[in-house]
């Protein structure tokens, strides 16, 4: 059965052709994507067969050293599927598509959003790295124009003029954010993935991302730390 499982079929195909063209996509739309593709191409279909199939893909992006990767939007706690490539870091894959002064930009942003408390960085903390750039000093007319590009490309979303990591940079860049941000980079407690947008225990220091902070005291009147069982003092969003 498992060689059977591992035909790629048109239906695949098509599956990695419009994630590929979309850089990322939403659990549900994925789910919808998955069945149209079955259907167009009369593939065997069932609704929950969607993580086989997308590890059918894999095992064929495997030489290619490219994968379908799921990870968690921090907004709302929705699944999300992105293609990712594993042979090079993303900084360095990013270099084909921007000069070295943005990518420059973009290193000192994710700084900022990293090493923050809630995981956002303000428009005027990065307009203010505009002559701070090393590789060639921007006019802050400039920054704000590299800012719109990184969220249409998916790097960054803003909200009410703070910036965070895109669900698409942080499951294409995780790897990368844990092994160059050792220091500061935190781990959600919860599902054990890279937490940007996130609340901390004030007594130990546990990190919980907000879906999961959600999540997790939902049936709890009295929220407590699931490490060191303090009362949690952070506002349940």
């Amino acid at each position: 059965n498992t060689a059977m499982a591992a035909q790629m079929t048109d239906a695949h195909r098509r599956f990695l052709q419009v994630l590929m063209s979309h850089g990322i996509m939403e659990g549900s739309e994925a789910r919808k994507l998955h069945r149209r593709c079955c259907e167009i191409h009369t593939v065997y279909y069932a609704h929950d067969k969607l993580d086989d199939f997308i590890s059918t893909i894999n095992s064929h992006l495997q030489p290619l050293f490219m994968q379908i990767r799921k990870g968690m939007s921090e907004d709302d706690g929705r699944a999300h599927y992105a293609l990712v490539n594993l042979a090079e870091t993303e900084i360095t894959k990013m270099a084909s598509d921007y000069t070295e002064n943005e990518l420059e930009l973009f290193r000192k942003t994710m700084d900022l959003i990293i090493s923050s408390e809630n995981g956002f960085a303000s428009s005027t903390d990065i307009l203010n790295l505009a002559d701070q750039l090393k590789t060639k000093k921007m006019k802050k007319k400039e920054v704000e124009q590299v800012l719109k590009v990184f969220v249409e490309d998916k790097w960054l979303s803003e909200r009410n003029g703070e910036y965070t990591l895109h669900t698409r940079c942080i499951i294409e860049m995780e790897q990368y954010i844990l092994n160059n941000y050792q220091d500061v980079a935190r781990k959600c407690n919860i599902c054990h993935s890279l937490a940007i947008q996130s609340q901390v225990c004030e007594s130990c220091g546990t990190v919980m991302h907000l879906p999961c902070v959600r999540k997790y005291f939902r049936a709890q009147t009295e929220p407590r730390c699931p490490q060191c069982n303090d009362f949690w003092s952070c506002d349940i969003p």
